[in-house]
């Protein structure tokens, strides 16, 4: 994450010293080590309250871009959402040790997640209602040999951040119309 980005939730980092006060107060019969667990915990109960906020359905399928960082290096992958709810966003394969979602601020949906290996960077983005199935196809290919560019993701996709601002009350920046260039 970076300056102007929007968190949504994360498991990562948390700092035990913003926590221990209300810890210590809510469970004074834990040892320290137990309010630490405690602070895990409660941390992911509000990974459901952030679900339950963005349980909004979509039209189409989510298709979530990755950049792997594996021990064989990095790879470029994807992954379709189905059912177009963006609450199906927010969840890690199991082998994931840390999750950090935020919308960034260019409106896109991101996750950083950590594994033993290294970490995933996700881009959430919807298909268009008019996107084709051959518009698709050959975005998939792209992304998938690592050759997709901004413009070919946004021709056939949307951002998510227009949707998940209803909830928060964030802004982003309007995409401006591109100029055609007169002859």
């Amino acid at each position: 994450m970076t300056d102007g980005d929007h968190l949504i939730w994360s498991n990562y980092d948390l700092d035990y010293d913003d926590w221990k006060a209300d810890l210590e107060e809510q469970y004074p019969e834990l040892t320290e080590e137990e309010r630490y667990l405690k602070m895990y915990e409660i941390n992911g109960d509000y990974l459901d309250d952030e679900r339950t906020n963005l349980n909004i359905q979509l039209s189409q399928p989510i298709l979530v871009i990755a950049d792997l960082g594996l021990w064989t290096g990095h790879h470029s992958g994807y992954k379709e959402i189905q059912s177009g709810n963006i609450r199906d966003c927010l969840f890690s394969d199991r082998d994931i040790e840390y999750s950090t979602w935020y919308v960034d601020k260019l409106g896109d949906m991101r996750c950083d997640a950590i594994h033993h290996d290294g970490r995933n960077s996700l881009l959430y983005r919807v298909y268009k209602d008019n996107a084709t199935e051959t518009q698709r196809d050959n975005l998939l290919s792209k992304i998938y040999t690592g050759t997709a560019t901004r413009a070919d993701i946004n021709r056939v996709t949307r951002r998510l951040g227009n949707d998940i601002s209803r909830v928060y009350g964030w802004d982003f920046p309007q995409r401006q119309p591109q100029k055609v260039m007169e002859r």
